[in-house]
């Protein structure tokens, strides 16, 4: 029995039914096209490929900050002696019977000034001068630097008895005493942050101190104009030495430095060493690490300078579907990529975003749906460079190998994963026809 042959009408009507769903798939696909084109699937449309965090090398982490413990702050002071040393600049009171004051006179008595730690002095004021002699009457210099109060004492009186027989020995009546104490003249210049013009902003603050002998030194510097570094400032103090200072040979050296070609092409110039007049006094080091300065290193002179840097450049920034923004990073404590999320207003498992930008436009804000799954890090390397992490936020948060720190100049852009985007696109349009076809049955 011959099998029957399909008509020329069934042939057509299959035609026309295959064209039909062609066109209705290609139509179907333009639309999807369009739709995440205009609702903002990053993901899709602009894809962005990056190292995944737990497989960062090691020389792109940031360094930890919390395993950071406070030098002692007693490093800061110079130890005080057990007597006073006299050198140039302090005032002594001194008493020669015979020679400064006469018999039927009494030593003048000098009461001292405010908030000083000295008991009041007796005789009249001789300076100590720069190179460290004392000047008096009838006898030469006699070099006085790094002597005690009694020692002193005692090369005055040989000055006059014994060297020059100015006095009979025996009977000369002799007293020294400390007047005033030698002073150093410091600069401190603070960034600890400030209020301007209604906003918090870095400002700069600076005051001359006059630190008096055996309190030169960074800790009475720092008590004496507010204090250890707030939080907006560095852990570290700096300090230039006016001794060291040598502006042309810095000039020449630094002109040199950049002059010098490098010595491999494809490696880039390193950074610009720091002034051999500068001394880094770090306050936090990690557990077990002895600090590098010396003791004599915090003891401040005439001319030095205490800088404190402000840290305005830790910053990371945000984009993506975290809403864009600056954000200071904490200085004694890390940050890691969750916890700058919920700075920038986006908590982990959030379907939506700041200011309404959440779920990239997919008509499901206030709905519900899946929330965006990784967020890419574009970070800073060497020689202008950059590299890009990322982070899927589902193993960030059973995995602390996965979220990496935030270190100072990241940038954080929040994406939704392309299974993501499709998903939540697909459950805002069935949400949508479901609520057309409900108005219509009741129509």
């Amino acid at each position: 029995m011959n099998a029957r042959k399909p008509s020329a009408s069934s042939i057509q009507s299959a035609y026309f039914k295959g064209i039909s769903r062609i066109g209705l798939w290609v139509k179907l696909s333009l639309l999807l096209s369009v739709v995440f084109a205009v609702s903002g699937c990053t993901s899709v449309m602009s894809p962005i490929s990056g190292v995944p965090a737990h497989r960062l090398p090691s020389q792109f982490h940031a360094k930890p900050k919390n395993l950071l413990v406070p030098v002692d702050i007693s490093r800061l002071r110079q130890p005080p002696p057990r007597e006073y040393l006299v050198d140039g600049g302090d005032i002594l009171g001194i008493y020669i019977e015979s020679v400064l004051g006469s018999e039927d006179m009494p030593p003048p008595v000098h009461m001292p000034e405010k908030d000083s730690d000295l008991p009041p002095s007796i005789g009249f004021p001789i300076p100590v001068r720069e190179n460290g002699t004392l000047a008096l009457p009838l006898v030469p210099p006699i070099p006085v630097r790094g002597l005690t109060l009694a020692q002193i004492e005692n090369v005055i009186r040989r000055a006059y008895t014994i060297d020059n027989q100015i006095l009979p020995a025996g009977k000369e009546r002799i007293i020294v005493t400390l007047m005033r104490k030698r002073t150093y003249h410091v600069v401190v210049m603070r960034q600890d942050g400030g209020i301007g013009d209604g906003k918090s902003e870095l400002s700069t603050r600076g005051q001359s101190v006059q630190l008096t002998a055996y309190k030169n030194d960074v800790l009475n510097a720092l008590a004496e104009t507010g204090g250890l570094p707030g939080l907006s400032a560095n852990n570290e103090v700096k300090i230039l030495k006016a001794g060291r200072m040598d502006p042309r040979k810095r000039d020449q050296f630094v002109s040199d430095f950049y002059s010098m070609p490098v010595a491999d092409s494809c490696l880039c110039r390193p950074p610009l060493p720091d002034d051999p007049a500068v001394v880094r006094i770090p306050l936090r080091l990690p557990p077990g690490v002895i600090p590098n300065f010396q003791p004599a290193d915090v003891i401040l002179d005439d001319g030095d300078i205490v800088y404190i840097e402000g840290r305005e450049r830790e910053v990371f920034y945000t984009g993506g579907l975290l809403e864009g923004g600056e954000h200071p990073l904490p200085r004694d404590y890390d940050l890691d990529v969750i916890g700058a999320m919920a700075i920038a207003g986006q908590g982990l498992g959030s379907a939506s975003g700041r200011g309404g930008r959440g779920g990239g436009g997919n008509g499901l804000n206030g709905f519900g749906g899946v929330p965006p799954g990784q967020l890419f890090i574009l970070r800073e390397t060497p020689c202008d460079g950059q590299i890009t992490i990322q982070v899927d936020l589902t193993r960030a948060a059973n995995s602390p190998t996965a979220r990496p720190l935030v270190q100072p100049g990241d940038i954080l852009i929040l994406q939704y994963k392309p299974e993501e985007e499709i998903l939540n696109f697909s459950l805002a349009t069935f949400f949508t026809y479901g609520i057309q076809q409900l108005f219509r049955d009741r129509n």
